[in-house]
């Protein structure tokens, strides 16, 4: 009997690195996850390899869990990559089409792509996703889709997507050193960033050195505090809440207010929100966002993100989790979940064939991303 065929999502954050496994669904629209892993992601800082050796042993501690769990082996997988070496440019590509009856063919649509990409992009930095936003047909514009159109002039506007080339191999040399093949480099961020790509150097681990220093708590009780405890809205807690925090050097523990907790949590998840938003504003793309934001990540967890993050952009906000998949739904039905989850989903849609390594991790076309971000979250 033939091995069913796998897809993994491979999610290597700062604090943890998740594997996913799925299989395709029998009508092979979606997919079923089978297995679920994870670790605390040593070897990280803000994203990037800062030490080779954890970070294999971190990837190889994920992706054996998922395998126990799911009974399957994992040879390839979809790597989800960040930091704040990421950088976005917006791009236009004209070609004259080809036929001579006018006809706009799936070829056309390739050399206009190619066509965006002729940018200078420096030596030390890597194409990783080149995101279609538009077609213009003749000066027609708004076009998602021209294939089978008449014109003879087709223009595309593109958002092109680069990592620093020392960043991305050895995050892909990591996962080769931990047995695996990495299929394609995904930016793990992309789910908000169609329109636009940025990085913001701060983050749930920030919150977590805070909690340590102000309360003099080891970082590993301060994480605990903070996901069992936390809160990001000060409003929404009450001052009698208490807490106890473990101390250092033997020291007996102590009681705070978890409203205390809060005021300690909210400046920083303000200042991450506030960095977003001058984002947005500098690069006039706020009239995109009618829909609202998608919080995704371990720290949208936290109690109070949706509203403090209301607050702070004036949009509607939701908490992102993943949807139109089954299997151990309960098992990754989280905001933590929703980038090794989209990994997978996203090598099912390329048609991922995990026993092989033909396709090339850098210079991809992403057509199929923006599908895959609308239905994920």
């Amino acid at each position: 009997m033939a091995e069913q065929k796998i897809v993994a999502g491979l999610d290597i954050g700062t604090t943890k690195i998740t594997a996913i496994v799925a299989e395709p669904e029998e009508d092979g629209d979606g997919i079923r996850i089978v297995g679920v892993g994870s670790a605390p992601s040593d070897g990280l800082k803000r994203g990037v390899v800062v030490n080779l050796e954890k970070t294999t042993r971190s990837i190889q501690y994920a992706v054996q869990e998922a395998e126990r769990m799911s009974g399957r082996t994992i040879r390839a997988v979809f790597a989800g990559i960040a930091g704040e070496h990421i950088r976005g440019i917006n791009s236009r590509g004209v070609i004259a089409v080809s036929r001579k009856d006018a006809e706009i063919r799936p070829h056309d649509l390739e050399r206009v792509i190619e066509a965006a990409k002729a940018v200078a992009i420096p030596a030390d930095r890597e194409i990783l996703h080149v995101l279609p936003q538009e077609f213009i047909v003749d000066d027609q514009d708004g076009i998602r889709d021209p294939v089978g159109m008449s014109g003879v002039r087709l223009e595309a506007e593109v958002h092109i997507i680069t990592g620093a080339a020392s960043a991305c191999r050895n995050v892909i040399r990591a996962a080769e050193r931990a047995g695996l093949v990495v299929e394609e480099l995904v930016l793990e961020p992309l789910a908000s960033s169609v329109r636009h790509t940025a990085v913001i150097g701060l983050g749930g681990a920030n919150v977590t050195n805070d909690l340590a220093i102000g309360l003099r708590t080891p970082v590993e009780r301060a994480e605990q505090l903070k996901l069992q405890s936390g809160c990001a809205l000060t409003s929404m807690v009450s001052p009698k809440e208490v807490v106890q925090v473990p101390s250092v050097g033997g020291r007996l523990d102590r009681e705070v207010s978890r409203h205390m907790l809060a005021m300690m949590i909210e400046p920083r998840i303000e200042e991450i929100f506030e960095l977003g938003k001058k984002e947005i504003r500098k690069n006039h793309v706020g009239d995109l966002l009618g829909a609202g934001v998608v919080l995704t990540g371990g720290a949208s967890n936290l109690a109070g993100m949706p509203e403090l993050a209301e607050q702070v952009f004036d949009l509607p906000v939701r908490r992102g989790v993943p949807m139109g998949i089954t299997g151990l739904t309960e098992a990754v039905c989280d905001p933590r979940f929703a980038t090794g989850v989209g990994l997978a989903i996203h090598a099912h849609r390329l048609g991922a064939r995990p026993n092989t390594a033909e396709r090339g991790v850098f210079s991809r076309i992403s057509f199929g991303l923006r599908r895959w971000i609308e239905e994920l979250v």
